[in-house]
């Protein structure tokens, strides 16, 4: 899909590596300038410097003050912001466990940078969004946010509340001409998921076919296939959508594989 972003600035968070580094390649490939915000410095640098106009941010979302810092230098490098992918966020990797047995710091940590994060970064660059009077806002959700999952209670929390939060939003931006959009990924293959399930040492590997068994395609989306989807939100054709969860998932959530 080749969509025309010249002269249009792109704030992607988690743009250092896997989905947002795909992302961040999408919006720059089709004219975006584009500001990489991460807690990975190093990754966010050198995604940056693939990247005919862009820059690199270390941002822990958290940090108000770090985030408020990036979207200044944004401002000051580009002029201006008109897309936000909220992308930055965690899971549960090390142990998976029932709600009874999960630990209460690994649940504020994981709201913390998948919800909370998400709100303090869209508040912080929806200020620019509102004086211009118009604005993209991609959310990353996730298919969990709508069908649960076990043993991730904090991720399955935070992702469904992303959902109705982006749905909260687009009922408040619209009348300021901001659409707000969200994309629910299914399983991606990233590094992340390798060490889940999809390489040889992965930690639930046993478990990858039936696993595979819920997506009718029957393998994991591809970063780039993800990255489509979030171009697609992100293009000036797309003027009437907002609201809108875009499931880019294999088809997971279309109903039961029997």
């Amino acid at each position: 899909m080749q969509v025309d972003l010249n002269g249009r600035v792109a704030f992607v968070t988690g743009g250092g590596n896997g989905i947002g580094q795909a992302i961040a390649r999408k919006l720059a490939g089709n004219g975006a300038s584009v500001a990489i915000a991460d807690i990975d410095h190093e990754g966010a640098k050198q995604t940056a410097a693939e990247l005919p106009s862009a820059i690199a941010a270390h941002v822990d979302i958290r940090d108000v003050a770090q985030v408020e810092a990036a979207i200044g230098a944004t401002l000051d490098a580009f002029g201006r912001i008109d897309i936000l992918v909220n992308n930055a966020g965690v899971n549960t990797f090390k142990k998976r466990v029932d709600i009874d047995e999960f630990d209460k710091d690994e649940w504020h940590r994981v709201i913390g940078i998948d919800l909370d994060g998400l709100f303090v970064v869209s508040r912080a660059a929806l200020a620019p969004m509102v004086k211009q009077g118009a604005g993209r806002i991609v959310n990353v959700a996730s298919v969990v946010g709508l069908t649960a999952m076990r043993l991730q209670s904090a991720f399955v929390a935070a992702k469904a509340g992303v959902i109705h939060l982006t749905r909260s939003m687009a009922l408040e931006l619209g009348p300021k001409g901001i659409l707000v959009n969200a994309i629910g990924p299914g399983s991606v293959m990233t590094e992340g998921t390798k060490k889940l399930f999809y390489g040889e040492d992965g930690t639930f590997h046993a478990q990858q076919r039936n696993f595979m068994a819920h997506i009718p395609f029957g393998r994991p989306a591809t970063v780039d296939e993800i990255a489509e989807g979030v171009l697609f939100l992100s293009a000036p054709e797309n003027s009437y959508m907002t609201g809108h969860l875009l499931m880019v998932d294999g088809g997971w959530t279309a109903g039961f594989m029997m």
